[in-house]
């Protein structure tokens, strides 16, 4: 059963990410912020001393941005963090000399949080044991599949054609199709 719950989600999930317009999946809803920081924070000629925790923290606290920290980039004027999670990201941009920032926030719907989930994008590695897990458990699943086939006489020849004449078909699509 966990194995039907792993092909089902993986299978929907297919289907969305190959048409993501039929299921609402490219729809998403900015959000812009704007505000000022401990100036203390940014504004200090050694860049290695910048804030960075707190600086996060307070976008947290503050605007309620959420996901991981992907990047923190540090220049002569901009210290700009970015966040990141299943169809979401917060980017903000402040200003060194005031602490005046500008957030924007991108959040899209569950079809999109279940398509990013599918590819493993911004999940984190929690999630990426479970994609793992799932696969082996597929090809457990398709492995017995194939030794079952193989203890069946009457079916042993047609089931190992009618697999050889599906990976030629696969392998034609891909040929002709996909440039």
């Amino acid at each position: 059963m966990v194995s039907f719950a792993i092909v089902l989600f993986f299978s929907v999930t297919g289907l969305t990410l190959n048409h993501p317009t039929w299921f609402g999946g490219d729809k998403q809803v900015e959000i812009k912020h704007k505000g000022v920081l401990n100036v203390k924070w940014v504004n200090n000629p050694d860049t290695t001393k910048i804030a960075k925790l707190e600086i996060v923290e307070f976008l947290r606290k503050t605007n309620n941005v959420k996901g991981y920290v992907s990047e923190i980039r540090i220049d002569d004027s901009e210290v700009s963090v970015s966040l990141k999670g299943p169809a979401y990201s917060a980017d903000a941009f402040i200003d060194r000399e005031t602490g005046k920032y500008e957030l924007s926030e991108i959040k899209m719907g569950i079809v999109a949080i279940m398509n990013d989930l599918h590819k493993g994008r911004d999940s984190g590695s929690g999630w990426g044991w479970i994609i793992d897990i799932s696969a082996v458990f597929l090809i457990l699943v398709s492995l017995s599949g194939l030794i079952l086939l193989c203890f069946i006489k009457k079916r042993r020849v047609a089931g190992f054609i009618t697999g050889i004449i599906g990976l030629i078909i696969c392998y034609l699509i891909y040929v002709i199709f996909v440039p």
